[in-house]
């Protein structure tokens, strides 16, 4: 493979290798990451102003924005001035943030990013450890588990796909989708989800909540995770509530969730709109009101150029009488 390289001398951007190599992102969103973060220093241009430059349509952006997010590249804060209007604070970085480093780096603060490559520390040999190996019986001793392994293994033979209702397990995926998409250190497959789903709708039979889920599975996150799905597995096995008893259960009304049942606005929207359509509609509320107050419009001035006409004929018939 040749290639053709010249540097440019004016109107650059130092963009990391990451970025433009990165596995989870789409090509939509590396443009997006890319053009603004080659706009000048003090520039306020807002993502959606860049997609639309970009000519990056409203889903593809959607998704783009996600992703980012998601990664830790965009951050926004939201915040209410003393007369009640809301506005957005956008910030775009050129290497992975946590939510703690964006909170420093948005103050004017230096961030320390350790590096991605983790090396040995180099030393020097030691001695060996003054002691001898132990001796061997022959004889084979079986040691009991632990008490953490034999309640996991409790714990998991209680937990069966069959005994949790479908729709906590769809909940119980939705939750850790939502999680794998807002902690970095928690990314999950699609097989993933489903494999974990019932583990985490079972949480939710026994009592406990979506808040109480999310804790639960992110507290005390390491720096590093290496397998995220090992991981979860662990904390849900290990942190399940107790089931209640008979007594105390009761049954479980389980609502559809609301979010399969959105739909994007079909109409003109700076950015994406959702709404829950109640007989098919493909716009929302506003959009649906707007177009009825034209179509008023429209028939009023239909009835006054009617109008206007019957009162010219009617003049044009009296002169000819006259």
């Amino acid at each position: 493979m040749l290639r053709h390289v010249i540097a440019p001398v004016r109107f650059f951007s130092q963009v990391p290798n990451e970025i433009i190599r990165h596995p989870r992102l789409s090509a939509n969103a590396v443009r997006l990451l890319l053009w603004q973060l080659s706009l000048p220093q003090g520039a306020d241009q807002p993502l959606w102003e860049t997609a639309e430059r970009a000519r990056i349509g409203k889903r593809s952006f959607t998704l783009a924005k996600r992703q980012l997010v998601a990664e830790g590249y965009v951050f926004e804060w939201k915040s209410q001035d003393e007369g009640g209007q809301w506005s957005t604070t956008q910030m775009v970085s050129n290497v992975c943030l946590t939510a703690e480093e964006a909170v420093v780096a948005r103050a004017g603060l230096p961030v320390v990013v350790p590096p991605t490559d983790v090396f040995p520390t180099v030393g020097e040999p030691k001695a060996r450890s003054v002691g001898r190996s132990q001796d061997n019986t022959g004889a084979k001793t079986d040691h009991p588990p632990t008490r953490r392994v034999a309640e996991v293994a409790l714990r998991s033979a209680e937990v069966t796909p069959g005994q949790v209702p479908a729709a906590l397990v769809e909940r119980g995926a939705q939750a850790l989708a939502a999680l794998s998409h807002t902690e970095r250190r928690l990314r999950l497959t699609g097989s993933d989800v489903r494999a974990l789903a019932p583990l985490a709708g079972e949480w939710l039979l026994r009592g406990a909540t979506l808040r109480d889920l999310r804790d639960d599975l992110t507290a005390g996150l390491p720096e590093r995770v290496h397998s995220a799905a090992g991981l979860l597995r662990d904390r849900l096995l290990r942190k399940m509530p107790e089931a209640p008893s008979f007594a105390e259960q009761e049954p479980v009304a389980c609502a559809a969730p609301r979010a399969a049942d959105m739909r994007e606005c079909q109409g003109e929207h700076t950015q994406p709109r959702l709404f829950t359509p109640v007989a098919g509609e493909r716009l929302c509320p506003a959009c649906r009101q707007d177009r009825a107050e034209a179509a008023q419009d429209a028939s009023g001035a239909i009835q006054a150029t009617l109008r206007g006409a019957a009162a010219v004929r009617v003049a044009l018939r009296g002169g000819v009488a006259g």
